[in-house]
């Protein structure tokens, strides 16, 4: 039975691993007019902007400020650490591993990836066997993914410290953080982190145009011997800036700016580790939930091992090509996006039809995730997808705290 796209009208609902759910509060801090970018409110703010930053990251460091993406926070970390020529390790498990080591070639790197597929996370053991083999310590930096938002793996960056320090490997630890910052546990300063990026679409809950780098001194000392680093990309003036323009290297990027005071003002507010206990139990839910619906057919989470599965993102597979018609049935009629199955199979292979990923990121709560989980049963029940029952119950009982 085809169901008429008249369930879909209201406010539709952004279930994606990022851009996530933007607050009203978010909003209605960037709907004003143009401000003064040479002297008052928006220029006096961004002292206590990057404060703020810094108690999200759990750092005492440094953090630059670039208008761009998570890409553009890829390239900035890179450039500021990096020679053409020095070396660096990917240990990679999905799609932004790969991709951030792509970056590192860009600008002329020697990249080695150690590739642990789609389904698992970092092999320790590996990584520290390839560390000891580095006797001349030819590798400058270790590039680690923290949550992939293509496999939803969570992968343990502080073990990654701990594997470069039994080594007594002098290599920088670099964390992508882009899909888990306020919403994973993470620690730079307690775990070693020398660099971590990450950007303010997701956990951050603002529209897509800000990345940000944090740095220690361990890597600002680094930055000192790199022969070139354009002044765009330079960390140094926008982490001490003299003037205001250099904490954006120009023109500041003004409402998202605003945008971003009224997210760490909503974090602050809950408190980080209120935050970060939110988004395991909701995770948690859609959990139990793809756990009762895996009891029959095909359907499937992608990370087997719960102490390895995102608390942000949750990568689910379904035999192809229902996968997609599930994504397009629930946005057709009953206004849910969910996430495109990203980097799992080639884009001109048809299997690629076969995995979708839920978003459960920043502005989320209880009532969403199980509108949106209900919104998955309803869409499996239309199209006839064999799953097993009992998914909503299940879920219920993790958000009302009986499971």
């Amino acid at each position: 039975m085809t169901q008429s796209p008249i369930l879909a009208q209201g406010r539709p609902y952004l279930a994606i691993p990022g851009p996530s759910v933007m607050p009203d509060a978010v909003l209605s801090a960037m709907h004003r007019a143009a401000p003064n970018i040479y002297s008052g409110e928006l220029v006096d703010m961004m002292p206590a902007l990057m404060t703020d930053l810094r108690r999200v990251a759990r750092t005492e460091h440094h953090v630059a400020m670039y208008i761009g993406n998570g890409h553009a926070a890829w390239e900035a970390a890179l450039s500021n650490i990096l020679n053409v020529g020095d070396k660096v390790l990917v240990p990679a498990t999905g799609r932004f591993g790969i991709g951030w080591g792509e970056m590192a070639t860009g600008l002329g790197a020697d990249v080695e990836v150690l590739d642990f597929g789609l389904s698992a996370p970092m092999d320790m053991d590996r990584i520290a066997e390839r560390l000891r083999e580095d006797r001349d310590h030819s590798i400058k930096a270790v590039l680690g993914v923290h949550v992939d938002t293509s496999t939803s793996v969570r992968n343990d960056i502080a073990s990654l410290r701990k594997v470069l320090d039994a080594a007594e490997h002098p290599a920088l630890l670099m964390a992508d953080c882009i899909a888990s910052l306020g919403c994973d546990t993470f620690e730079m300063d307690a775990w070693g982190v020398d660099v971590m990026v990450t950007a303010c679409q997701k956990g951050l809950m603002v529209p897509p145009g800000l990345g940000f780098v944090f740095f220690n001194d361990k890597a600002e000392a680094a930055r000192a011997k790199v022969a070139r680093v354009s002044r765009y990309w330079d960390w140094s003036p926008r982490a001490h800036p003299q003037e205001f323009y250099q904490y954006h290297g120009g023109t500041a990027p003004t409402h998202h700016i605003y945008g971003l005071r009224a997210s760490l003002d909503m974090i602050h507010a809950e408190g980080i580790e209120a935050v970060w206990q939110r988004h395991a139990v909701l995770a948690r839910a859609v959990w139990a939930a793809c756990d009762a619906w895996s009891q029959r057919g095909s359907f499937a989470m992608n990370i087997a091992d719960p102490a390895y599965r995102s608390h942000a993102v949750t990568a689910l597979r379904l035999q192809a090509p229902m996968a997609t018609e599930l994504r397009n049935w629930v946005e057709k009629n009953l206004g849910l996006t969910l996430g495109i199955g990203l980097g799992m199979a080639a884009p001109t292979d048809p299997a690629r039809d076969g995995f979708f990923r839920l978003g459960h990121m920043g502005h989320v709560n209880g009532q969403m995730i199980m509108g949106l989980l209900g919104g998955l049963e309803a869409g499996m029940t239309a199209l006839g997808v064999e799953h097993g029952t009992g998914a909503l119950d299940a879920a219920a009982k993790v958000i009302s705290g009986t499971a």
